[in-house]
């Protein structure tokens, strides 16, 4: 792994994420733009298990074309438009990260870009060249 993960027992008391993650020095990053739950613009999901999903899905997709797993990514930003849809949506993401514990930051938003979104998620990830 090109991460060294330093905790100091806060994260772990509210969810499944690191407190920091410090990478190696020479690796390849990928930063992606805040990624919704849709698959295109004509079909988003009614609700936020099925947005959710999609929206991990895309993102899997992108590390995918840049060679990287979830096991790279060191930060993730989230942002949910109900804080009653926070227990479905990690539930969720914690499928789709497995073991991985990036760095984490959730917000309640009033709304996304479109009225109909749920959730956005942007990822920053690195890796060895």
């Amino acid at each position: 792994m090109n991460h060294t993960i330093h905790n100091i027992g806060i994260a772990s008391q509210i969810g499944s994420y690191s407190d920091a993650i410090e990478t190696a020095p020479n690796l390849r990053w990928l930063m992606t733009s805040g990624t919704p739950g849709f698959v295109d613009a004509s079909q988003v999901p009614p609700d936020i298990e099925g947005q959710s999903k999609s929206a991990w899905e895309n993102l899997l997709r992108v590390l995918s074309k840049a060679d990287m797993t979830v096991h790279d990514i060191v930060k993730v930003t989230q942002y949910l438009t109900r804080a009653e849809d926070i227990k479905t949506y990690a539930q969720i993401r914690n499928s789709f990260l497995g073991a991985a514990r990036p760095a984490s930051m959730l917000l309640i938003t009033p709304q996304l870009v479109w009225p109909n979104l749920l959730v956005e998620v942007e990822i920053v990830a690195a890796k060895a060249r």
